[in-house]
């Protein structure tokens, strides 16, 4: 009996691990507001480390965080720990995570793709729909 009930416990962790692991995010950043741009990648960070698979997608005035001229908002360090919008999305994109602007962004801006940082794509609309629309994705919006 008490095997059995150390086999359960321990087949009941495994799989609440896997469910953490089969977790996927999209955060979607829309707001200019540098501390809400940070914010948006604390989460998206924590995510990441709790093991769900993480995809940004960047749109309108935060998609200048992915830019490689990035405007002084995106990169100013900010308290508590001096860590600026574009310096956390970097180290979330070495973590694992996807980031992406949306396909209308650099149209808008009048720039192309050279303008964005290494490793930060632009958005195919079908894929990132289906992505948002998944049954096992959360979709957080800043």
């Amino acid at each position: 009996m008490k095997k059995t009930l150390i086999a359960a416990a321990t087949v009941a962790g495994l799989a609440t691990g896997a469910q953490a692991e089969d977790k996927n995010l999209v955060t979607v950043v829309t707001s200019p507001e540098p501390q809400t741009q940070l914010m948006s990648m604390v989460l998206s960070m924590q995510a990441v480390q709790q093991g769900a698979k993480t995809r940004i997608l960047l749109c309108g005035p935060a998609g200048d965080i992915a830019l490689k001229d990035a405007p002084a908002s995106a990169t100013a360090a900010q308290p508590p720990k001096g860590m600026s919008p574009q310096g956390l999305m970097t180290k979330i994109m070495e973590a694992g995570a996807t980031v992406e602007v949306c396909a209308i962004y650099l149209p808008g801006k009048g720039v192309g793709r050279e303008a964005l940082l290494d490793g930060v794509g632009v958005a195919k609309p079908p894929e990132m729909a289906g992505a948002m629309l998944a049954d096992d994705t959360i979709v957080w919006s800043f």
